[in-house]
């Protein structure tokens, strides 16, 4: 996310211009950390489909090591 777009969305939810600039250190990380629990609630998502095929027998499909890169690559974006 932007810090255009983290100002935006202060400024939708009723912040003030001087306001978001006092705080918007505090803006950017509180944007990063719920983007990071969002990535991270998606990524188990894919663990659990994973988890389910793999349990089922089907480890060595090209569905499965699909989904393990999408959960990989959903857990990388945060560390961009």
């Amino acid at each position: 996310m932007t810090n255009d777009e983290i100002i935006t969305i202060a400024k939708e939810v009723g912040f003030f211009d001087e306001e978001i600039d006092k705080c918007q250190l505090m803006f950017e990380r509180f944007a990063f950390l719920v983007a990071q629990k969002e990535r991270e609630a998606c990524a188990e998502l894919t663990d659990m489909a994973v988890d389910f095929w793999v349990k089922g027998g089907f480890s060595e499909c090209a569905e499965v090591r699909e989904a393990m890169n999408i959960g990989e690559s959903i857990r990388a974006r945060g560390q961009a």
